[in-house]
C-alpha cells in the first residue's frame, strides 16, 4: 500500500507558498493562486439540488492575498488565513499538489 503524500514542512516565502513534500519533492503556490483556488463554498460555489454549481461573485482586494497564518487540519488538509479576515477554505493536500503540479511550468527558471 502507497504512503499518504503530506506535507513535512509549509513556509511562506515572499509572495508563495512553499511545501515540502514526504516523497522528497517541493512545490511552490503563488498566494494569489492559492486564495482563487479557495474550496470553500462562499468561494468556489455549491452544488444546488439538482447539482448544479452555484457560484457566487467573490470580490478580491489587494488584503485577500496576504496569508496572515494557517493551520494543519487533522492530517489531511491546510486551512489558510487571509489578511482580508478569510479562513473557511480546507486545502486538502492531494488538492494542494495538484494546484502546485498545475502552476509548476510557470515557476521554473
Amino acid at each position: 500500500m502507497a504512503s499518504r503524500l503530506t506535507p513535512t514542512q509549509i513556509q511562506t516565502i515572499g509572495h508563495e507558498l512553499a511545501i515540502a513534500w514526504s516523497d522528497g519533492t517541493e512545490s511552490y503556490l503563488g498566494l494569489e493562486a492559492l486564495r482563487r483556488a479557495c474550496p470553500c463554498a462562499a468561494c468556489g460555489g455549491e452544488p444546488d439540488v439538482l447539482g448544479y454549481v452555484v457560484r457566487p461573485q467573490v470580490v478580491f482586494t489587494p488584503q485577500s492575498f496576504v496569508l496572515t497564518g494557517f493551520q494543519i487540519i487533522g492530517s489531511y488538509a491546510l486551512q489558510p488565513t487571509w489578511a482580508d479576515g478569510h479562513g473557511t477554505g480546507l486545502y486538502t493536500f492531494p488538492f494542494l499538489r495538484r494546484l502546485a503540479d498545475e502552476a509548476a511550468p510557470s515557476h521554473s527558471a
